[in-house]
């Protein structure tokens, strides 16, 4: 870990992070607590806290929780002015029991796990081409499963229609469905209409001509 320059008593940061708030804790060498505050999740407000925090010493490292999450932005701030951040995990259920749960607290915690060697997870960047392909990865499963829950309700709504309306698109293969799959014509009601003589449902040639996808 790098020790800054700033001059004073060593001290470890902890930051406890939210949607909207953070709270941060500064200890000295040996875990003693010497002050917290609640900051805005803000570039202005993760300036103020840094800041906030190398008013009290020598500032060698920042403990934060959610560097995946909430504490994303902050650790990339912390990291570009020099500081090392140490990714934390949450306390865990038996640590909340013992001790309570507050901000502070967890904040308090975050600083002491990095004190004690405990904490060491250095916060994946989350930029660059991983973070694209990332990006990507998530939208593309998105679209997969919308594409799924989409058949699979059009396959339900079949298993219901009339026998003439399933035994038109009962061989069709999933790409050739789609386009095919019953519906409603302009100025029909569902589903009612679909089973009226002379009504034409998407999947028949006359309405199938009007509402092919391009």
């Amino acid at each position: 870990m790098t020790s800054m320059t700033h001059g004073g008593p060593e001290i470890t940061g902890g930051v406890d992070t939210h949607g909207l708030t953070h709270h941060a804790a500064v200890i000295d060498t040996v875990g003693r607590h010497l002050a917290d505050r609640e900051f805005p999740a803000t570039i202005r407000g993760y300036r103020d806290l840094l800041d906030w925090m190398r008013g009290h010493g020598a500032l060698t490292a920042v403990g934060v929780e959610g560097t995946g999450a909430y504490g994303a932005e902050l650790a990339r701030v912390l990291t570009a002015a020099g500081v090392t951040a140490v990714d934390v995990d949450r306390p865990d259920r038996k640590t909340r029991r013992m001790k309570g749960k507050s901000d502070p607290i967890d904040a308090y915690a975050a600083a002491t796990a990095v004190l004690s060697g405990r904490a060491t997870g250095i916060p994946k960047s989350r930029d660059g081409v991983v973070e694209a392909v990332r990006v990507l990865r998530i939208a593309r499963r998105s679209a997969v499963k919308a594409r799924t829950q989409a058949m699979n309700q059009i396959r339900g709504l079949l298993v219901s229609a009339p026998a003439m309306l399933r035994e038109q698109v009962a061989d069709l293969e999933r790409p050739a469905l789609i386009p095919r799959s019953p519906g409603c014509g302009p100025g029909t009601t569902c589903p009612a209409r679909l089973r009226r003589p002379g009504h034409h449902c998407v999947g028949s040639p006359a309405v199938t001509r009007r509402w092919t996808p391009r």
